[in-house]
């Protein structure tokens, strides 16, 4: 196992898709809930403990080996917002394209076929992991990383925050990103034994009230 493909994965600069979303960070932004660094520390501490969670459960699952479809099954029903559940096979479909380009695999084409309108973005993003040789625990760390480190990208961009700022606050949820990797670790560990339901399915009402709000919007910088 090379765990410098963790870097590749990890990175920004991956072409993912994940640069034209904000996570909920735009919506956020307009109505005055992100502001600052300290409210940015907020809104991705509380997206880091649901929605990250959700997605670093999943993307350890998967990394595991456990069935892609059952899985994908399972983030469709923890995803309750439409809007979220189209970005989330958008970013799928991104992420399958880069993921075969990068580390092709039988079991990513065999997704892409079963899936071609996209899976979801954790699910391929496990796949992913597993195709590069990856652990389920880097899995989950990168997942987890991802989603925050979006919406503090996003936020630099809404606010002209000052780089520095954002990334000290991605440096102080640290702790929390080793907290929200071993639990979803944990949770992947047990599927084999109590199948998918086991996953976390922490829910963010507010972020699936934005997302739909902000597919309507006519003009916006991110996509979601």
């Amino acid at each position: 196992m090379s765990r410098a493909a963790l870097f590749v994965l990890s990175d920004g600069r991956f072409p993912a898709g994940g640069h034209a979303h904000s996570g909920g960070a735009e919506t956020a932004v307009a109505a005055g809930r992100v502001k600052d660094a300290a409210s940015l520390e907020d809104f991705c501490r509380g997206r880091l403990h649901t929605t990250g969670l959700v997605a670093a459960a999943l993307a350890a699952a998967a990394t595991a080996g456990h069935d892609p479809l059952a899985l994908d099954e399972g983030a469709d029903a923890r995803t309750s917002a439409q809007a979220l559940r189209i970005t989330a096979r958008k970013l799928g479909r991104q992420m399958m394209r880069a993921a075969r380009a990068t580390w092709p695999s039988a079991e990513l084409d065999a997704l892409a076929s079963a899936r071609p309108h996209g899976a979801h973005q954790p699910v391929v993003f496990g796949l992913a992991a597993r195709s590069a040789g990856l652990a389920p625990l880097d899995a989950a760390y990168a997942a987890a990383y991802e989603s925050v480190s979006g919406p503090a990208t996003a936020t630099v961009r809404l606010l002209s925050l000052d780089p520095f700022d954002a990334t000290a606050v991605l440096a102080r949820l640290a702790p929390d990103l080793d907290r929200v990797a071993a639990e979803a670790d944990t949770a992947a560990r047990r599927v084999r034994d109590e199948g998918v339901d086991v996953l976390p399915a922490a829910s963010a009402p507010l972020l699936d009230i934005s997302a739909q709000q902000h597919a309507a919007w006519p003009v916006r910088l991110f996509a979601s």
